[in-house]
């Protein structure tokens, strides 16, 4: 199975590399001893996010999710990196492509599957709802400093 490599780290920032994204099928997501999730990783513990985790995940051409999915507490951002799909939320369904993003409150009821002909490819974050304020909008310093290449 694939590990995630850690490219670098300092008291600010950490670094990790997933690999190719055309790569993702190498990894196997083990969700319980009967519960294995092919094409799926995520990188919020390796990267040490403290305020959200991300996953990224391969469908193979016919495959799916397999199960309808809510949240208690965390909405997801849904980004469509690559092949064609749809994705359901509660009783719609719609379609998707690379540069679809969707946004899924927690209650609803969602499920993604790839009903194309090439490896659809999803970028998935995950944080907790209703916390971005207007003055999180406005939380970025511009330093006064040059940049060191």
């Amino acid at each position: 199975m694939k590990q995630i490599e850690k490219i670098a780290s300092a008291a600010n920032f950490s670094a990790i590399n997933i690999g190719r994204l055309s790569e993702l099928s190498d990894y196997t997501l083990q969700l319980g001893p009967d519960v294995k999730i092919p094409g799926k990783v995520f990188g919020g513990t390796a990267i040490g996010a403290t305020g959200a985790e991300f996953s990224f995940q391969m469908f193979q051409p016919g495959t799916e999710t397999g199960f309808l999915h809510t949240h208690k507490q965390h909405e997801e951002l849904y980004f469509f990196l690559g092949g064609t799909g749809e994705f359901q939320v509660d009783d719609q369904i719609f379609p998707v492509t690379e540069g679809s993003v969707v946004r899924v409150a927690p209650a609803g009821r969602r499920s993604v599957r790839n009903n194309g002909t090439s490896p659809l490819v999803m970028l998935c974050v995950q944080y907790r709802s209703a916390t971005f304020t207007a003055d999180d909008a406005a939380d970025g310093v511009i330093l006064g400093e040059p940049v060191k290449w």
